[in-house]
């Protein structure tokens, strides 16, 4: 049983026609993509805003239709996968590297649904590394002072420095355990240099819909 795959299904069972739609980005937001595909061909009537160019391509190739952020005024739901969440809905994202985008996203919408198998619920944040972006002039300095609070990596795909959409750097944090995100969250983000950080809140999460292998699906 494909857990994210029936945890997206159920997810899509909340749009209705005629809304703005979020679309997350990774392997869980994905199936959530295919769904939405497969109801516009069925004649549903939806606008969506990609949370990166790779959803954006998928989304093209489903004959989803594309909105242009500066053309709406609010987000009617967003679904988004999560890497990890906490049992107070608060979640760690970016594993993807669309963190900022997603945030953008996530954070002006009416509805913020996530989706996710069960092994991404865990008891407190920390253990998946928490993604930062940041802006490339003075990575190294940036870096530096993130390495002051935990072991932090620039972000590396094929050997190369990964980019984001945005032409910025992802650092991947290690902290272990995350005890207080929005101490942590403020505390990042008082480093010059860091643009967003990978801690989404549990106030903007509206529902969190999770896949088990047993074939359940359970709307927190």
């Amino acid at each position: 049983m494909n857990s994210k795959k029936i945890a997206a299904e159920k997810a899509v069972g909340f749009i209705k026609d005629g809304m703005t739609i979020g679309l997350g980005t990774g392997s869980t937001a994905y199936w959530a993509i295919r769904s939405i595909g497969e109801m516009v061909k069925r004649g549903l009537h939806v606008k969506a805003i990609p949370t990166s160019t790779s959803t954006e391509k998928l989304a093209k190739e489903l004959n989803i239709p594309i909105a242009l952020f500066s053309d709406v005024s609010q987000i009617d739901l967003t679904i988004d996968g999560a890497d990890e969440i906490d049992k107070d809905k608060n979640l760690v994202k970016g594993g993807g590297g669309a963190l900022l985008r997603e945030k953008i996203v996530a954070y002006n919408s009416k509805q913020f649904i996530v989706i996710a198998d069960e092994s991404k619920l865990v008891p407190t944040l920390g253990e998946f590394p928490l993604p930062i972006e940041i802006v490339p002039f003075g990575a190294k300095l940036t870096l530096m002072q993130l390495t002051q609070l935990c072991k932090a990596e620039i972000r590396k795909e094929h050997d190369k420095t990964f980019v984001t959409d945005n032409g910025n750097y992802i650092v991947d944090c290690f902290f272990g355990s995350i005890n207080d995100p929005k101490s942590l969250d403020t505390e990042l983000k008082a480093i010059a240099g860091v643009l967003e950080t990978g801690i989404f809140f549990k106030e903007k999460v509206s529902k969190v819909v999770v896949g088990y292998s047993s074939g359940v699906v359970k709307v927190i």
